[in-house]
């Protein structure tokens, strides 16, 4: 990562913070010349001046994307904010009930298509928080 923009590397802690070091970093490094311009956007504006204004909690963030995610059948953003919801504490019941209100707001297709996502997210997060089990010798 290179950027001499304070509001950059303030975005791209956030945005690894919610989303995972590793998936933020692999985004930056498959950067090309070609894309590398809007994923600074991203990070700076969106992750650093939006989400770095405290007015909101991260929590809260994270269920609006989903409510808006949903509403414009943005799939693999949704599954991508599910789990960085998941992160920020929001809970299985909590993902549950914004999609059940986009439902009633946004359609049965796209809230269908939406549960799909968040249930797949969801079992593979909570698969990854579930200890080690120690093999018996």
């Amino acid at each position: 990562m290179s950027s001499d923009s304070e509001m950059f590397v303030k975005g791209f802690q956030n945005r690894k913070n919610v989303l995972g070091a590793s998936h933020v970093e692999k985004s930056w490094e498959n950067a090309d010349d070609f894309n590398r311009p809007a994923q600074r956007l991203v990070t700076e504006y969106c992750w650093g001046e939006v989400w770095g204004d405290s007015t909101l909690t991260f929590p809260v963030r994270s269920m609006l994307n989903l409510a808006m995610l949903t509403a414009m059948n943005q799939h693999h953003e949704l599954g991508v904010h599910v789990k960085g919801a998941l992160n920020n504490g929001v809970t299985p019941e909590e993902i549950r009930a914004v999609l059940l209100q986009a439902m009633v707001y946004c359609g049965a297709p796209a809230a269908l298509a939406a549960f799909r996502t968040a249930s797949a997210v969801i079992k593979d997060w909570q698969s990854d928080q579930a200890p080690v089990q120690a093999k018996a010798e």
